[in-house]
């Protein structure tokens, strides 16, 4: 089971487009679109919000995102009428950052707190320093050879497999710098096929954690 995520928009087209993007990146995680107007036309369901609540929670609760102010008020309201309101929370941050950061961190096992809290954090810029790695760390070269480089599924699957380890890890293109745990931070480096990343890490699993990175990339992500 993970935390399962409802997505509250005034359009429904792009309630089920973002869906089906976040779905891509965390493929176990229930994400369910509540978008639009029972006719079709623009605005937020009430009762549609609360059905995809429900139809979200696999047992470890919601974390419901909203596109406009008064999406908000609806996804407020739903979650207030739930039989156990605590079970879900509306998290304040970019819809679609957030719901790439919050699928992310779902597929990763983590709870709806930490889960919701990707979701508000999202777009916000990392602070990081890009001085010498962290006593014991170590950083590999690597070159990236998969069609589509470092961007939304290769970017996910890397965050996914490096939460698994007690390491800080960042990968740097050039001048630029990012959290190997964040998603969006690393889709932010524009890193393409062809290109050469540095990944840095440091902490008790540091080792294993840049060897699971080398893996992923000599592996083509899969692709």
């Amino acid at each position: 089971m993970s935390v399962g995520i409802v997505l509250v928009s005034h359009s429904a087209k792009l309630a089920e487009g973002l869906a089906e993007l976040a779905a891509q990146m965390a493929p176990d995680v229930r994400i369910v679109p509540a978008g639009g107007l029972e006719d079709g036309s623009i605005g937020t369901d009430y009762d549609e919000v609360v059905a995809a609540t429900q139809r979200a929670d696999s047992g470890d609760g919601v974390v419901l995102l909203y596109d406009l102010g008064s999406a908000q008020m609806t996804a407020e309201l739903a979650v207030e009428s739930l039989a156990d309101p605590s079970a879900a929370v509306v998290a304040d941050g970019p819809l679609v950052e957030g719901a790439i950061a919050a699928a992310v961190a779902a597929q990763a096992g983590k709870d709806r707190k930490a889960v919701a809290e990707a979701a508000a954090a999202a777009g916000v810029p990392d602070d990081l320093s890009l001085g010498e790695p962290a006593d014991g760390g170590d950083e590999i070269e690597l070159e990236l050879r998969n069609d589509v480089g470092l961007h939304a599924r290769p970017a996910a699957l890397l965050v996914r497999a490096l939460s698994e380890f007690d390491a800080e890890v960042s990968v740097r293109l050039g001048e630029q710098e990012a959290d190997g745990h964040s998603v969006l931070a690393l889709m932010s480096l524009g890193a393409r096929q062809g290109d050469r990343i540095r990944v840095r890490a440091g902490g008790p699993q540091a080792a294993a954690a840049l060897e699971k990175a080398k893996e992923l990339v000599d592996g083509n992500f899969g692709e």
